[in-house]
């Protein structure tokens, strides 16, 4: 026997949602992506300014055991990575203002859905239940790449610092 049956009607279909067409040379769809650029351009310096603050910074530190310095590392990188998908989130969140840039995702409800979407993304999770339409989903996808770079590149930086002050004897 079975005891629930999964019908049509229960299963949501977001490609079955109004599409929003942008001219892909106009004014809108330049928009999303100037501001993809320079919110890119912002998350890779910030990245790279926070690697130098923080490499000059647990060298001087003065705590009982070399290893604490992994995890105030890590804390900041978790940090780091709050910041830049708080970051994006936001972005959404002002051009979902306006549906001449695509409606954001499907089912937002405001900015905190936003960042989750934001998340999933940064993360490469992509759970799908939310739906980028329109001109934003070049924002999505750029982040998609940000995220898993930066991702990748705190994991770089993560070993090289764990190679300096993770000692044997600590």
């Amino acid at each position: 026997r079975v005891a629930a049956r999964w019908h049509d009607t229960d299963i949501p279909e977001p490609w079955n949602e109004p599409y929003v067409t942008v001219d892909p040379f106009g004014p809108h769809a330049i928009a999303v992506v100037f501001v993809t650029v320079v919110a890119v351009l912002g998350s890779v310096l910030l990245h790279y300014e926070s690697f130098t603050l923080l490499s000059r910074r647990l060298g001087r530190m003065r705590l009982p055991f070399r290893r604490s310095r992994i995890l105030l590392l890590m804390l900041a990188l978790i940090l780091l990575h709050v910041i830049e998908i708080w970051v994006f989130g936001f972005i959404y969140y002002v051009l979902a203002i306006g549906n001449d840039f695509g409606s954001s995702v499907s089912d937002a409800g405001g900015l905190l859905d936003l960042v989750y979407y934001s998340a999933t993304v940064y993360t490469t999770l992509g759970f799908g239940d939310l739906v980028p339409r329109g001109a934003i989903r070049f924002l999505t996808g750029t982040e998609a790449i940000t995220g898993f770079l930066l991702i990748s590149w705190s994991a770089s930086f993560t070993f090289l610092e764990m190679q300096r002050f993770w000692k044997p004897d600590d």
